[in-house]
């Protein structure tokens, strides 16, 4: 059985964006030892929520893989400075870009909440992942975090049940089958190189 460990808001640790623009709610993140939060040197990976309430440039993040879906809102575009765009316009899918990327963000809509993975490419590979009432998802051995962005989820991890309140979190250690059978989730998967 992987473990399991809920995640409340509680627990969640607020890091000022590299840029010092603004301020992500990290809901789980790792570092290197002696490190922690407000050590970019030492981070590892972040998985958190932040809120984008105006146009504005995003810190530069070489060496780290990004991937960020908008999970309140609508219409944020990331403009970069060779003139090509990123679409993040539709809510609840995922994107992915080189964190070295120089890019604006642009906001059709007004502001935006946006959950992000940020991982060290030295170190993991990363993604994200959407899951709905009735998803079933295999997942590897790494680190998993489900967020419920909206509403509370349910779910069954190898046949285990866990509610996930809204705006909680659970981490999942190692290989799973977990069933969705209520609510909208984030997936953060995290597997060492």
């Amino acid at each position: 059985m992987p473990a399991c460990t809920p995640i409340p808001p509680d627990r969640f640790i607020a890091f000022p964006w590299k840029n010092g623009l603004g301020v992500t709610m990290d809901i789980a993140a790792a570092y290197s030892p002696g490190g922690g939060p407000g050590n970019w040197d030492s981070t590892l990976w972040r998985f958190g929520r932040t809120g984008i309430g105006k146009p504005g440039p995003f810190s530069d993040m070489t060496g780290f893989e990004r991937v960020q879906i908008v999970v309140q809102g609508r219409g944020l575009r990331l403009r970069a400075a060779d003139g090509h765009e990123i679409d993040v316009r539709t809510p609840f899918v995922p994107v992915r870009f080189d964190g070295a990327t120089k890019i604006d963000s642009v906001l059709d809509d007004g502001p935006v909440e946006v959950v992000n993975l940020i991982v060290r490419r030295s170190h993991a590979v990363g993604d994200l992942a959407v899951a709905t009432t009735g998803t079933r998802a295999t997942l590897a051995p790494a680190i998993h975090v489900v967020y419920a962005p909206e509403t509370a989820v349910g779910a069954k991890v190898d046949g285990a049940a866990h509610d996930i309140p809204s705006g909680h979190a659970l981490r999942i250690d190692g290989a799973a089958t977990v069933e969705f059978a209520q609510g909208r989730a984030v997936i953060a998967t995290i597997a060492a190189r």
